[in-house]
């Protein structure tokens, strides 16, 4: 009987300290009642430090404003969160599953009631009812204007370019210039020539080729014909059956200059010929003779010949 009794009281004795340990996870409150939009505490409390896992906290209801960080305390975890909520009514947080080396406790579930705040309306000031308010100008509202002056300046820019500027511009663009006579034109072609300086500068072949270019083109314009196209045997065929048509005023010194000068041209420009300074400048004053010398014969009318047999 006295066995009995002792296994009987150290079974109680256990039990009891069973129950009577305290819990691995613990959640708690500083009130279960507010009023709408007031904010309240709730702290989580962990048993252990190591290999403690807190997850997300859920709410029904209830709204998080911020939390802390995790805190070790006396060989425990603690975090700490600001709750609120904005609808009236009884509110749960939920049991919240921690785990602890692995192994998932549940803290106790917490019931917190949000209340309506009274407004007692005769206390309440009155105040006459507001027009509406226009809101403020932006930028949108201008939009469409901004963009239709726009196109409206662009267009009549263009039109005052296209018709007035560039008309003037091109005006201004035409040339004034007064087309020289023939032997003028040649002799101040053949001073720019000299200017160059292209033979004494080892461009012979240029030299010969501008130069001769003058010298036709001053045959091309005074007896209108077409030197500059033609052939050196062509020209001076040419020039020959002028001369016996009596159509040119010329001498057969002035021919046989161009046939020296022009064969002396193709050589330097096809045979790569290569004469001396004294050539060159003897050419350079039979190009200038040549220019000189030779002249379309005047056109005389009958009635200037009536008036010279008189």
């Amino acid at each position: 009987m006295k066995v009995r009794g002792l296994f009987f009281f150290l079974f109680s004795l256990f039990c009891f300290s069973a129950f009577a340990q305290k819990p691995m996870v613990k959640a708690e409150i500083d009130t279960t009642n507010i009023r709408i939009g007031e904010q309240f505490n709730l702290k989580i409390s962990v048993d252990e430090i190591q290999n403690v896992i807190i997850p997300k906290l859920q709410l029904k209801g209830l709204e998080i404003i911020d939390s802390t960080a995790t805190d070790t305390l006396k060989n425990s975890l603690i975090r700490k969160y600001i709750l609120t909520g904005f609808d009236s009514g009884a509110f749960y947080i939920p049991q919240q599953q921690i785990f602890v080396k692995n192994q998932a406790y549940l803290t106790d579930s917490l019931l917190v009631n949000v209340a309506t705040v009274a407004v007692d309306t005769t206390k309440v000031k009155k105040f006459p009812i507001k027009s509406i308010k226009s809101e403020p100008y932006t930028f949108d509202d201008f939009k469409i204007y901004i963009y239709i002056v726009l196109a409206a300046l662009a267009i009549i820019a263009f039109w005052i370019y296209w018709f007035v500027i560039r008309k003037r511009k091109e005006e201004e663009e035409e040339p004034t210039y007064r087309a020289l006579p023939p032997y003028e034109e040649a002799i101040y072609r053949l001073n720019e020539l000299d200017e160059k300086q292209l033979w004494q500068n080892n461009q012979t072949k240029e030299y010969y080729s501008e130069l001769t270019e003058i010298v036709r083109g001053y045959i091309e314009r005074e007896l209108n014909v077409p030197a500059l196209e033609k052939t050196t045997d062509e020209v001076l065929d040419m020039l020959k059956d002028f001369k016996d048509a009596d159509v040119i005023l010329t001498s057969q010194e002035t021919i046989d200059k161009l046939k020296s000068l022009l064969r002396e041209a193709d050589l330097v420009k096809f045979a790569k010929s290569k004469p001396l300074a004294p050539e060159i400048e003897e050419d350079r004053k039979d190009a200038e003779d040549i220019i000189s010398n030779l002249k379309p014969k005047p056109i005389v009318e009958e009635k200037d010949k009536e008036d010279g047999l008189e």
